[in-house]
């Protein structure tokens, strides 16, 4: 089994790759990130065009800026996310502070809330999608089947105990999502907003 601190293969690969310049590296980071690039931002600013332009700008940054991650303080995935939620969240306050500025209607303590409530639904959405697939199975039966844990054991085959746990680890992984530095969280996700 790896260590904990020692980055998967692949992201090292990448990093390495990216930084000497390979357009084809690009193309796989792309293929492998741009629905998550994408869906964060989205969800961010409930805007497509604007997942649109984070997502070019993400992208970007990564292709200029290769080495400004560091495969030692976590995968790839988690930094391509970590930068998207900082774009994203840039990108909102700018808007909806010209358009306060401009209408005169609301307050900067609305604003913030507003971030904060973007925040929070973009890093539950990072968090759905990084857990293992058992849990979120089970997690997906639960919530958008409406099954119970009975229900969810026998939909996935396994006992109503297992069932039980993956949907209780499965629900405390979300509940991170408020959290200021989440567990669950891409580093920096938390009290960055």
């Amino acid at each position: 089994m790896a260590k904990k601190d020692v980055p998967p293969r692949w992201d090292r690969k990448m990093q390495q790759r990216l930084a000497r310049g390979e357009a084809a590296a690009l193309g796989e980071l792309y293929d492998r990130f741009a629905s998550l690039v994408h869906g964060l931002a989205h969800r961010v600013l409930g805007d497509e065009r604007a997942a649109d332009r984070i997502t070019r700008e993400v992208f970007i940054h990564v292709w200029e800026h290769p080495d400004s991650y560091d495969p030692k303080q976590g995968p790839l995935r988690t930094w391509v996310a970590t930068l998207t939620h900082r774009l994203a969240v840039q990108r909102l306050r700018a808007t909806e502070t010209a358009a306060l500025a401009r209408e005169g209607s609301g307050t900067a303590e609305e604003l913030e809330h507003k971030v904060r409530r973007a925040s929070v639904a973009a890093r539950a959405d990072y968090i759905a999608q990084s857990m293992p697939a058992p849990l979120r199975s089970a997690l997906e039966r639960a919530y958008f089947q409406r099954r119970d844990y009975r229900q969810t054991a026998a939909d996935l085959g396994i006992t109503e105990d297992e069932a039980r746990r993956r949907l209780r680890l499965g629900l405390q992984l979300l509940s991170t999502a408020h959290d200021i530095e989440a567990p669950g969280a891409p580093p920096g996700y938390g009290g960055a907003v």
